[in-house]
């Protein structure tokens, strides 16, 4: 017999279990919502052979089990943050059965209230700001391409010099975006700029 458990997606507050009927659980199987004290943990049940601790040390691995995974809970997540204030879990939390579902739900519960309390009414927003570089003089044919290595000095120097000034650049406006949505969210958070490559 197949030993399972209970994988949970995130905690909400008011979340009506019926919009959740319609939304897929990973692998195919359907969503619970289990209420305690409040709070409702939206779960489905899960094989332990592939999301216990020897089966995700194995599937954590493979990027592709990974991806499905990510991109399964993600759709739960914001199929209820759509109805509720809802706070996201991480991936491959699992309880055994439903009462340990309720005792993280007893253990998390200030904590868990105090978040919801923050993000209700709230909506959360990712924004990416993209800059192009521009093309090198020598990538435009407008510059005729220099012999020598004096010449190829010159212009390694120049594209360095036009790269830095590009990034320096789309700093200022990823500054100035970050400032002008700042001033109209309660809280932000910045991360680092993407390498190109």
């Amino acid at each position: 017999m197949t030993e399972t458990g209970r994988y949970l997606y995130a905690i909400a507050r008011g979340l009506d279990p019926q919009v959740m009927v319609h939304v897929p659980a990973l692998g195919g199987g359907h969503l619970d919502v289990v209420e305690h004290l409040g709070l409702a943990a939206v779960v489905s049940t899960v094989d332990l052979g592939e999301y216990g601790e020897e089966g995700l040390r194995r599937n954590l691995e493979d990027l592709a089990w990974l991806e499905e995974v990510a991109r399964g809970h993600d759709t739960v997540v914001q199929a209820a943050a759509e109805q509720a204030p809802t706070a996201p879990l991480r991936l491959a939390t699992i309880c055994l059965d439903d009462d340990g579902v309720r005792a993280r739900l007893e253990e998390w519960h200030d904590a868990l209230e105090q978040v919801l309390d923050r993000i209700e009414g709230r909506r959360e927003w990712s924004v990416k700001v993209f800059a192009r570089p521009r093309p090198t003089p020598a990538a435009t044919g407008s510059q005729p391409a220099a012999t020598g290595g004096a010449a190829y000095l010159q212009r390694k120097r120049a594209e360095s010099q036009a790269r830095e000034a590009d990034e320096s650049t789309a700093a200022a406006i990823a500054d100035e975006v970050h400032e002008r949505l700042g001033a109209r969210s309660v809280a932000t958070r910045r991360l680092p700029a993407q390498d190109p490559g």
